[in-house]
């Protein structure tokens, strides 16, 4: 099951869907907070409020555990967890990080046994066949040549999507072999097997 947003639960609709496909009390919830993607201090701003909302909804601070993949050891499954919180920030530094880890591995078993992941404008973007579509966007400073994502849906998400961007997005998705959908920041896509579904 994914929850893919732009923006986390700024929209009340969405953190609805998310306590619902929980599936159990927030406060009995442990989750994995993946920062890595946010490296300048505005985008550190928001991995602040991304906790908040959590902890708003119910999930206890002390259930909130943080993988930074920054780091070198990264655990090798998530077991004991029940939602996988992948942040915003730099795309391509995100996709670098997941796969240099070998996170890539623990993020799909994850969600093959059914774990919750919710991902977050790069957290959303990664999950995708490919990521290729962030490059107007983002910088990729990681100099990747491998655009590939983790493959968990077989959509493409451009997050934060405005009506400038209408042309930029449409262009590419002449190109591209996966279907493109855009989301704003007030919108999310739920993925659920070959069920999809946006909520706005």
């Amino acid at each position: 099951m994914l929850i893919l947003t732009s923006t986390g639960f700024f929209n009340k609709k969405i953190a609805d869907v998310f306590l619902k496909e929980l599936n159990k009390a927030p406060q009995l919830a442990k989750v994995a907070f993946v920062p890595t993607a946010s490296r300048t201090p505005h985008e550190l701003k928001y991995i602040e409020s991304s906790k908040e909302e959590l902890f708003e909804l119910g999930i206890k601070p002390e259930n909130l555990v943080i993988f930074n993949l920054d780091k070198k050891v990264i655990a090798t499954d998530l077991d004991g967890f029940d939602v996988l919180y992948v942040c915003g920030g730099n795309t391509f530094y995100l996709m670098k990080k997941i796969n240099e880890t070998g996170f890539d591995k623990t993020i799909k078993a994850f969600v093959k046994k059914g774990g919750l992941y919710v991902g977050v404008s790069a957290g959303s973007v990664v999950a995708g066949p490919v990521i290729k579509i962030a490059l107007p966007f983002d910088e990729n400073d990681s100099n990747l040549t491998n655009f590939d994502g983790l493959g968990l849906v077989d959509v493409i998400i451009s997050p934060h999507y405005i009506e400038n961007d209408k042309a930029i997005i449409e262009n590419y998705a002449k190109s591209s072999a996966c279907k493109v959908i855009a989301l704003t920041d007030s919108q999310a896509l739920l993925v659920n097997g070959e069920l999809k579904e946006i909520f706005e």
